[in-house]
């Protein structure tokens, strides 16, 4: 794993959609794993302005998105389909038969989890993986207590995340409860994860994801199993890491950085 800290968040941001977009041009065909959150709102953003501006081209790439409330329908404002549709997807030139989420529509929700494992396997794997930090230390809607061999299923959502989503909701109290979610151990068969956290309220748990003991009460922590995962931070979120000096000498020295280090 590797830490990157950048002065800003949109810095960090900037460097983020930079990985993304270095990935979609070496493979046109990128599988992609995708997260929401108002974490990746400039993220999107920056990816939509690529496309606009430098001809990103997303015609043959695949997205699977980690999760999906229970209940809310495609076209209601707070679903995850309703936040990639707004946010990035009717801005590029993507296939919308080629953008998955998870069904919190199905009348069977176990069938649903099972063939949505299904589509990520016949799409051969997700190349690349996006990711948040959560609040409560989650990954997708992996809460506290979830097994790090978990796959799609739903889940209970717990207190400190129904009153960190529930503020964006017109009417707090008609947030879903349950969500669909892909696993811990969906996400780390993942070729690739690049983690992207910012804002001090992250700080704290961002510290323990990264640097604290693998637990499954800190689903994020899981992420320092995988091989091959990039965190990209901003100075804020940072303020609670104990090796900051040597993850700012990664970036200033080792060489795979020097293409984005040129252009800071």
């Amino acid at each position: 794993m590797q830490v990157i800290i950048r002065p800003t968040r949109e810095d960090a941001s900037r460097l983020a959609a930079r990985l993304i977009a270095k990935a979609l041009r070496a493979k046109p065909s990128l599988v992609l794993g995708l997260a929401t959150g108002r974490t990746m709102e400039r993220l999107y953003a920056l990816l939509v302005a690529m496309h606009r501006d430098e001809g990103l081209d997303f015609s043959l790439c695949r997205t699977f998105n980690l999760d999906e409330y229970i209940g809310l329908p495609p076209t209601h404002e707070n679903s995850y389909r309703y936040y990639m549709n707004d946010h990035l997807f009717r801005h590029i030139n993507i296939d919308p038969r080629n953008t998955h989420l998870p069904d919190g529509m199905a009348a069977d929700l176990g069938a649903a989890c099972r063939r949505y494992e299904e589509e990520i396997a016949e799409a051969g794997g997700i190349d690349l993986q996006l990711l948040g930090i959560g609040r409560a230390g989650h990954i997708g809607f992996n809460e506290p207590l979830s097994a790090l061999r978990s796959r799609t299923r739903d889940k209970s959502l717990t207190p400190v995340t129904i009153a960190e989503n529930s503020t964006l909701f017109k009417d707090p109290t008609m947030m879903p409860r349950r969500a669909l979610t892909m696993g811990v151990g969906t996400i780390l068969e993942c070729k690739r994860l690049l983690v992207l956290v910012t804002g001090e309220s992250k700080a704290a748990v961002l510290a323990r994801a990264v640097e604290g003991p693998i637990t499954s009460m800190i689903s994020a922590s899981a992420i320092q199993l995988h091989p091959n995962c990039t965190v990209i931070v901003d100075e804020d979120a940072a303020k609670d890491l104990q090796e900051k000096d040597y993850y700012r000498w990664i970036f200033e020295n080792e060489p795979e950085w020097g293409e984005f280090r040129e252009s800071n």
